[in-house]
Order: structure tokens, then sequence, then C-alpha cells
């Protein structure tokens, strides 16, 4: 019996294996094609980002936060971005910085149309479901696996891997908000001759933004958690110190890694929630 398994678990391995080198064989440029906007947009950003001078960025910072969530987190915020310059982890910041930027513009690209799609079609919804689930119960782990078959490694292949990890919340938090707002403000908008377009763009939208807010929130937090398991497969930014302080044994450098990894989300999910506190 023990054998039966095995030769079977060897025939499964051996059948996905030439599956994905079927797909690489026909579908290489497909695959490419995917990889280039992804890619564009985030060397645009990285260069940006180290390009523009520290306390431009700061000032920035600062200024979002004092003006969605008050005084405090202002101040919170430029003793963190402080820290992060001291520990010498400001360019690797701003490579974080990039990948969740790149990573949070595909998934709202992608994840708002589908919500709304969602909100108002329970047909499309009920399809959604399986594969939003499928996504959520994935170990973040196992997404490293079809990327760097499909995609090669590097820290393109990283933002892929975590566009795919944190695109659920999006989606479904924004069909959640399509689907509380009112019947009766819709039939109201209907009634005054609006057409489904400005019903959405006028009603169901406004209503539905702190919703909306709240998924962005969230893509935001699972991006940064992949940021160190995308490390795994190349990808730069604040992960690195940490996986390499993991695989020399230097336990001060992947702490200062893993410090400003939380400090930076810390100010970015404040920031966030201040905005839909606003949008509300």
């Amino acid at each position: 019996m023990e054998l039966d398994d095995f030769i079977f678990r060897k025939e499964s391995i051996k059948a996905i294996q030439d599956a994905v080198d079927w797909l690489v064989a026909n579908f290489r440029s497909e695959f490419q094609l995917i990889k280039w906007p992804v890619d564009q947009t985030l060397k645009g950003l990285d260069f940006f980002f180290n390009w523009v001078h520290p306390v431009v960025i700061v000032i920035l910072l600062c200024f979002l936060a004092w003006r969605f969530s008050g005084r405090l987190l202002a101040v919170f915020t430029l003793v963190t971005m402080i820290i992060i310059g001291m520990v010498d982890m400001w360019s690797e910041s701003m490579t974080t910085l990039a990948m969740i930027a790149c990573s949070v513009v595909f998934c709202a690209v992608v994840g708002i149309p589908l919500g709304i799609m969602a909100g108002r079609s329970a047909r499309f919804e009920g399809i959604l479901r399986p594969f939003l689930d499928a996504m959520q119960t994935t170990p973040a782990f196992v997404y490293l696996v079809p990327v760097v078959m499909l995609f090669s490694i590097g820290t393109t292949a990283g933002v892929l891997a975590t566009i795919v990890f944190a695109l659920p919340p999006i989606i479904r938090l924004t069909c959640l908000g399509i689907r509380q707002v009112h019947p009766e403000l819709i039939e109201a908008a209907l009634a005054f001759g609006a057409t489904p377009w400005q019903v959405l763009r006028k009603v169901q939208l406004p209503m539905a933004m702190p919703a909306i807010m709240a998924g962005l929130n969230q893509t935001i937090m699972m991006s940064l958690s992949m940021v160190v398991i995308a490390a795994l497969i190349g990808a730069g930014g604040l992960g690195k110190p940490v996986v390499k302080g993991l695989n020399t044994l230097d336990i001060g450098l992947a702490a200062v890694g893993g410090v400003s990894i939380v400090l930076l989300a810390m100010v970015l999910d404040r920031i966030t929630q201040g905005m839909g506190q606003k949008k509300r």
C-alpha cells in the first residue's frame, strides 16, 4: 500500500511539473505581458521614492498623518521616520513603500471593479466567492511556488505574489459596501430619472466609500505582511535584512529590519484608517 502511495505521489508531482512546463513553453509571452506593467510601475515608484530627498518624504507623510489622523500621529510619524533613518534602513524602507504602493494600485484597479460587479450581481458574487475563499485560505508561502515557476525571482515576482495575496479583502469589502447601500436610496435615485451609471457613481460609491477604504487598509496591511516572505524569492526592501539576518544568525540585523516594518505598518495603518473615517 505504501509503495502504491509513493508511486501515485511521484506521478502526481510529475504531472504537475509537466503542466507547468507546458504553460511556460506555450504562454511565456502572455506571462511577460502580465509582468511588464507591474515591473514598470514598480521601477518608477522605486526610483521616485529613493530619488526624492528624505526630508520631502518625511514632510509628506507627516502632513498626511496630521490631515487625516491628527497631531499625535504626525509626531509619531516624524519619530518613526527619524528612527528608520538612524538605523540606516531608509533605502530599504523606500523600496518597501514602492512595493506596497505598486501592490495597492493594482489591487485597487482589479479589486474595486470586481467588488462593484459582485455587489450588483448575486450570481457573479457566487461565482467569485470560491476563488476568494481559496485565495484567503492558501498559506502565504504557497503563493511563491507558482510565481517563481511562471515569473522567475526578483522584486517584481515578489510584488506579483503580494498582489494575489492582498487582493481578496478589497474585493469583499467593496462588495459588502455596495450591498449595504439602503435600497430606498437607490429607488429614490431611479425615481428621479438617474441612470444605473449615475446611481453607481453618485449614490452607491459614495455610500460604500468607508467600506472600500477599510478594504484598502486591509490590502496595505496584507501587502506589508508579505514583505518578508517575498524576500525569500529575491525581493528587496525591509524583508531582505530580516531574511539575511536569520540566515546568518545576525539577530540584530533581523530585529532592526523587523522593527522598521512594524513602525512603517503602524504609520500606514493609522493614516488609511483616518482616511476611511474622513470619508465616513
